[in-house]
């Protein structure tokens, strides 16, 4: 992640040409024609949840399934390293990251030891130490379920910069983070740290050293001459898809105070990197999660109409997987949700169903079918 450096002067420059100027893809990049010019809220797309997720060994797994069943079983899910999840069209990627600023801090997982301790040989984990130096660590729950595709942070975002670099038509990724601070009250447990405005000033900073300026479509671009970005997203200020091939979004995917923290002293997202999942009727609202399209389905396609965008997931917790049950997944896509998360790209043979979540004949997106124009193509799209 510390590959690609830039200056603060340098994102200002790029800034100062304003949303027009900024939204433009990178020179090598040659676009698709669309006619007319669809938008980035006007298409559908899916990708995955927990992007990052690794296995937890079957050894732990046991021990952990002997305490509480019901919850280790939603945890019983794995998925593949990231280039290769968007080299499946996957186009919505989803990282939890803890705070370790002096490195170490989850470098040495309970887990192991309660393999260790049952008297069997844990898997290896970390065997090139990164999870001793300083910076975000990338892992779902701490000290239980640790095991991560990319284990840093900066890893992570290099592997989606460099597929980027390598197909730089490709449509817009959103990446969202939740920065974890979850503690579990019990002997060993790891404590997290707290995630303060400079905390997220390090976790901006993170970003913007692996991606230069022109990867990044930012909230400061979509509002534009705009008041607030909420005026910006419900006047439909959302780029063309012309303009923002080979761009990643980034969402912050936290409320209460450490979505406050994230936006105090920045109005509007200004001078940010990541959007927030705020509510209607706030200044930085642009990006809405609504996880359960059953539910919220009315919500989600007044808001589609409206100009957010908006995520949701077809499952949860391996549920609709083990059973089988498409309802959520066909909500989903009715609602217009333009990012639509599951754990089950592909199949988990385990469970006999061949439960597996892709859009019609396997197109990388389609044309959103709340808030796409007439006659749009999906031929058009990637």
């Amino acid at each position: 992640m510390n590959t690609d450096n830039r200056s603060a002067g340098a994102l200002l420059i790029a800034l100062t040409f304003g949303w027009a100027t900024a939204c433009q893809p990178i020179s090598q990049r040659t676009p698709a024609a669309t006619t007319p010019p669809l938008k980035l809220n006007q298409i559908q797309v899916v990708g995955s949840h927990n992007s990052y997720k690794g296995a937890i060994e079957p050894a732990l797994m046991r021990a952990l399934m002997a305490r509480d069943s019901a919850l280790f079983l939603s945890l019983d899910y794995q998925h593949i390293p990231l280039p290769a999840q968007l080299d499946l069209g996957l186009r919505k990627l989803e990282i939890d990251v803890v705070h370790d600023p002096q490195g170490g801090r989850y470098a040495r997982p309970l887990g192991i030891a309660l393999v260790e301790q049952s008297g069997q040989t844990p898997l290896p984990f970390d065997s090139l130490g990164k999870m001793k130096s300083p910076g975000f660590k990338v892992l779902h729950v701490q000290d239980i379920d640790f095991r991560s595709q990319c284990l840093r942070l900066r890893d992570c975002l290099q592997e989606i910069k460099d597929w980027s670099r390598a197909h730089p038509n490709h449509l817009p990724i959103a990446v969202s983070f939740n920065a974890k601070t979850d503690l579990i009250n019990q002997p060993g447990f790891v404590r997290p740290l707290a995630f303060t405005s400079a905390t997220f000033d390090s976790l901006d900073a993170e970003i913007r050293a692996v991606f230069p300026p022109e990867y990044i479509l930012t909230p400061d671009q979509v509002r534009g001459e705009h008041p607030s970005l909420e005026a910006a997203v419900k006047a439909q200020h959302w780029p063309s898809l012309a303009d923002c091939r080979g761009k990643v979004l980034f969402v912050l995917d936290e409320g209460g105070e450490k979505r406050a923290s994230y936006v105090r002293g920045h109005p509007s997202l200004r001078g940010r990197v990541m959007f927030v999942n705020a509510p209607p009727g706030q200044p930085e609202a642009a990006f809405i999660i609504l996880n359960d399209p059953i539910q919220y389905r009315d919500s989600i396609q007044s808001l589609v109409r409206s100009g957010y965008l908006v995520r949701t997931r077809a499952d949860e917790g391996t549920r609709e997987a083990r059973a089988g049950d498409y309802r959520r997944w066909e909500a989903a896509l009715a609602s217009g949700a333009h990012f639509i998360s599951t754990d089950y790209y592909r199949a988990d043979e385990r469970f006999g169903t061949g439960y597996r979540i892709q859009l019609p004949a396997g197109a990388v997106a389609r044309c959103n079918p709340v808030a796409s124009p007439d006659g749009c193509g999906n031929e058009r799209l990637e």
